[in-house]
């Protein structure tokens, strides 16, 4: 792979001819505006990052999320591209290719969980149970939908992912123009596709991350090759989508952290003796112990310093400091764990996180095995979660129902015809037009994913209002 080919600011349609007069502007600073001002990405301040229907206002929120991602990888470039300018690792690589590239990481960690659904990585789950266990139970026309549909398209629901649904939105579902979605240059679409594969492809034993999930769906296998193909990343993953899961890691595994001690799930003392007497052992060298001892020790010492100056409390303010500590020092590692494998990176051979070949692994690791402890397990989060589950399960019981015999020629009853009505105009365009002249099966797969659509657009306090409003609830 070369930069040259890499920054392909090709889109699905042509926009320099929209509009007349001069913009300074290269391709890649385009599409910031175009992001934050749409609406898919405004309703990701209604979205919860860790505590789906939670009531508080200091947690993260997928919005607050997307930002620290779009901070961290626009600094992440600014690192690891000053450093291959600096040592010339890449004669490709200057000043403007280094600018170009952060603008492509700042617009991706804005839209990198744009297709998640309502109540956080929950939702996923929700949803790709529903479909496991109900799949095989549904009749179109006097068959098994299973026996209708192609083992593509199933697996596109047993193995339902936000991140194909953001490329799914991103070029279709963004109805404000045409059919073309938000219409954003190739580069920063392939830059989001963390696993370049289809739902039939996933292999979670092959070894290399790039197979780990599906990246996209059937319905955009068309628009995902002519993407790949044209950044010359087919068949792997471009090299920016490491930067921008490193990033997204980095800003969520510390987030999780910090949230989770501003809601009480876990205290300083219990953090300290987490990280002193549990995950010493994870460090594979001198140098991850090194880096992950003085972790500690800064932890240790932030709290001291909140003693010392009777800082209210202490605690918190010891460990919001040790946040942003922690994220410098994932920041120099995944910037040295790409430049080092900077050539297996770019021949498409590197296989793994880029923070886990370097010194942070051990306290990255930690990071996300304490909130997983205290966090994901605690009896608080699974309550939210099996409300969250219930309406997501209600919802697509309702719809998935209603949508079966829409577009075809048999008859919807009344209940069914007022639930298709909920169904957004947009979503419903996007429908016909890219259902039309199919056949009946893959027609079915597009309601389908029609649902899938309309659940996924939904903040969490709309799905529960719905919920809540189709229950009778008042």
């Amino acid at each position: 792979m070369d930069w040259k080919t890499l920054l392909c600011e090709k889109r699905q349609r042509d926009h320099k001819s929209v509009g007349n007069g001069f913009d300074p502007r290269n391709e890649f600073q385009k599409d910031y505006h175009r992001i934050i001002v749409s609406a898919s990405f405004r309703r990701l301040q209604d979205k919860t990052q860790v505590f789906p229907l939670d009531k508080s206002d200091f947690v993260r929120t997928r919005l607050t999320h997307s930002f620290e991602v779009s901070s961290f990888a626009k600094s992440l470039g600014q690192m690891i591209f000053q450093n291959i300018i600096i040592h010339r690792k890449c004669e490709d690589i200057d000043e403007e290719v280094k600018d170009k590239i952060c603008n492509v990481l700042e617009c991706a960690g804005l839209i990198h969980d744009i297709g998640n659904p309502p109540f956080g990585h929950f939702g996923e789950d929700s949803i790709r149970d529903w479909f496991t266990r109900n799949l095989n139970k549904l009749e179109f026309k006097g068959q098994k939908i299973d026996e209708v549909l192609t083992e593509q398209m199933l697996g596109d629901f047993y193995h339902f992912e936000g991140n194909a649904q953001a490329v799914r939105l991103l070029t279709k579902l963004h109805f404000l123009i045409d059919k073309n979605g938000m219409n954003l240059n190739y580069t920063l679409l392939n830059a989001i596709i963390k696993y370049p594969v289809s739902s039939v492809q996933i292999n979670k034993n092959s070894g290399d991350i790039k197979d780990k999930k599906m990246g996209y769906y059937y319905a955009e296998e068309e628009i995902f090759n002519s993407v790949t193909n044209s950044t010359g990343a087919s068949g792997c993953r471009h090299p920016l989508a490491f930067i921008l899961e490193a990033a997204d890691d980095i800003a969520y595994k510390t987030a999780d952290i910090e949230d989770a001690v501003k809601k009480g799930f876990i205290s300083y003392q219990q953090l300290l003796f987490e990280l002193k007497n549990v995950y010493t052992n994870k460090c594979v060298d001198d140098g991850e112990k090194k880096e992950y001892n003085r972790a500690v020790e800064k932890l240790e010492l932030y709290y001291n310093n909140a003693i010392e100056n009777k800082v209210s409390y202490p605690e918190q303010n010891a460990v919001q400091r040790w946040i942003i500590y922690v994220q410098g020092v994932l920041l120099r590692c995944a910037s040295f764990g790409f430049t080092s494998n900077y050539n297996a990176i770019m021949n498409g051979s590197f296989t793994k996180e880029i923070i886990s070949v370097s010194y942070g692994n051990a306290i990255a690791y930690a990071l996300s095995d304490i909130s997983f402890k205290y966090v994901f397990q605690s009896k608080q989060i699974y309550k939210l979660e099996i409300a969250a589950g219930t309406i997501i399960e209600y919802l697509l019981d309702k719809f998935i129902n209603a949508v079966i015999k829409y577009d075809t020629d048999e008859k919807l009853s009344s209940l069914d015809k007022r639930l298709i009505a909920l169904i957004s105009d947009n979503y419903i365009q996007a429908y016909k037009i890219h259902s039309a002249e199919k056949d009946e099966s893959e027609k079915l797969y597009l309601r389908l994913l029609l649902v899938t659509d309309f659940i996924c657009g939904m903040t969490d306090s709309y799905a529960k209002r719905l919920y809540q409003e189709l229950n009778g609830i008042i």
